[in-house]
């Protein structure tokens, strides 16, 4: 362990013996016959007493030297310990959330037992779902989008200095040749486009960049937009000088917590870079300021940049909360397989507060009166490269509604396989005020649940499985009434 956290620990077991004995550090001063600012330092995890000052303080405190200087926790801290043998303090940039190490162990130290017995859960939790460290990492960076409502100024800044840097207009579609000829001649990349498709295990990978000799691979199976959005985020990488990076696209393995933000800061420089906020948000206004929906104006929005469907949707949940004061969304991204009766919720945000469509145990069945979930069907079933539509979802269960816009296209890397990006807007006053078309009646509105187990509609046509833990709760809430009526019965 950590000299740091040997120092904690020490410190906590000192102040829980301490307050044991009923005993203030003005009290245990006197006795011990050291300081009361040095005791303090101690028990803060700030300074390890010699050994004769360790013997000292057993001695007085009437507790034997071994157990003092043990690293082992009585029940009440070993939670503790335990988050601290993990090392997942040291991952996480807590300066990021404004908290030191120091203040949140000392939150913990002096919680109630309560706190230490919910961070044991916590490690149980992990280790039964097998909750792998780079899903921590990825939750943390998604905890971190959502208390920064997913827009970050200073990045939106960066991209203007870059553009105004290269002489970018963002006016214009950005194209891979204006991004790679930047690679080249102003960072010494050499652009290899022939060897990752000699390797059939790599069939997953768009690109590999070789630090040494600055050498980015490339498959050849990447479109245009997929292209421009690799030189993009290596082109962050770089203007942003970010060192402890990844080198493959899509990520094989985190081994840092710094990779995965640096990661999610690259990729959203791209983002920003390839989708400029001034221009998105006068193609929102054009399509927002209608009293019925215009389709086509939609998917020219999202035609006007050199991006994916996906890249597009991910940059309205940073711009819809910043610039038109929508904070209450979520996206949502799904995979299927033709053929399947499975959807695989690969990648969920939400602003504000946890909205209703999310992740769920699996092998539960997602709500087949989703349009995320009818975009892939209608898609597998046709020739088309991009199916589009919305609808108002409404769940009567907990009487929210969201406006709910869907694209679903090709998996261009899995033959047969397909994919839906959604944005879910909460149907609120400020959504009203903000857009026009949402009284038009061609706009259909569903009632939806979230997952077929747990859907309170009757008579759903679509229902994949009974509603096992409505049914199991009305059951017990049955028993329940039961048992009330016998106590009553027999205690006349």
């Amino acid at each position: 362990m950590e000299e740091d956290y040997i120092k904690i620990i020490f410190g906590l077991k000192l102040k829980q013996i301490r307050t044991e004995k009923n005993l203030s550090l003005f009290g245990l001063s006197k006795l011990s016959g050291l300081s009361k600012s040095y005791l303090n330092e101690i028990e803060n995890g700030k300074k390890y007493p010699k050994p004769d000052k360790i013997m000292a303080l057993a001695e007085k405190l009437d507790v034997p030297y071994d157990q003092m200087v043990s690293l082992k926790l009585d029940k009440n801290l070993a939670p503790i310990g335990d988050l601290l043998s993990s090392k997942i303090l040291k991952e996480i940039p807590l300066d990021l959330f404004g908290i030191k190490e120091s203040d949140l162990i000392d939150i913990v130290a002096n919680a109630p037992s309560k706190v230490n017995a919910f961070i044991s859960t916590i490690i149980k939790i992990a280790q039964n779902y097998n909750f792998s460290r780079e899903s921590f990492f990825l939750a943390s960076v998604r905890s971190f989008q959502e208390a920064n409502n997913n827009y970050f100024e200073d990045l939106e800044q960066g991209v203007l200095k870059f553009a105004k840097a290269y002489q970018i207009n963002l006016k214009l579609p950005i194209t891979s040749r204006d991004l790679g000829e930047i690679l080249v001649e102003e960072f010494g990349y050499t652009l290899v486009e022939d060897e990752l498709n000699k390797f059939e295990a790599l069939d997953n990978l768009r690109s590999v960049f070789v630090p040494k000799t600055k050498t980015l691979l490339l498959a050849n199976e990447i479109d245009e937009a997929q292209r421009t959005f690799i030189y993009a985020k290596e082109l962050a990488y770089n203007f942003l000088e970010i060192e402890e990076r990844l080198y493959t696209f899509p990520w094989i393995k985190f081994k840092t917590f710094d990779q995965v933000l640096n990661n999610f800061y690259a990729s959203y420089f791209a983002g920003a870079l390839i989708i400029p906020k001034a221009k998105i948000k006068v193609l929102l206004n054009e399509i927002f300021v209608k009293e019925t929906l215009d389709r086509g104006l939609f998917l020219k929005a999202i035609e006007s940049f050199n991006a994916s469907a996906e890249s597009f949707y991910q940059r309205l949940t940073n711009v819809l909360p910043e610039e038109f004061n929508l904070q209450n969304l979520f996206f949502l991204r799904f995979t299927h397989k033709a053929g399947s009766d499975k959807f695989y919720l690969k990648k969920e945000l939400h602003l504000s507060h946890h909205h209703s469509p999310h992740a769920n145990e699996a092998g539960e069945h997602y709500c087949r009166r989703w349009v995320s979930i009818k975009m892939l069907e209608d898609i597998s079933k046709s020739e088309k490269e991009h199916e589009f539509d919305l609808q108002i979802s409404n769940y009567p269960d907990d009487g929210m509604k969201y406006l709910v816009l869907s694209s679903a296209t090709k998996d261009p890397f899995k033959e047969n396989h397909y994919r839906s990006i959604s944005v879910g807007l909460l149907i609120n006053k400020q959504l009203q005020r903000k857009i026009n078309f949402l009284s038009d009646h061609k706009i259909i509105t569903q009632n939806v649940g979230v997952t077929c187990e747990r859907c309170p509609i009757q008579d759903c046509e679509v229902r994949q499985k009974p509603a096992i833990y409505l049914e199991r709760a009305a059951k017990n809430k049955k028993v329940e009434h039961i048992v009330e009526e016998l106590n009553a019965k027999f205690q006349a």
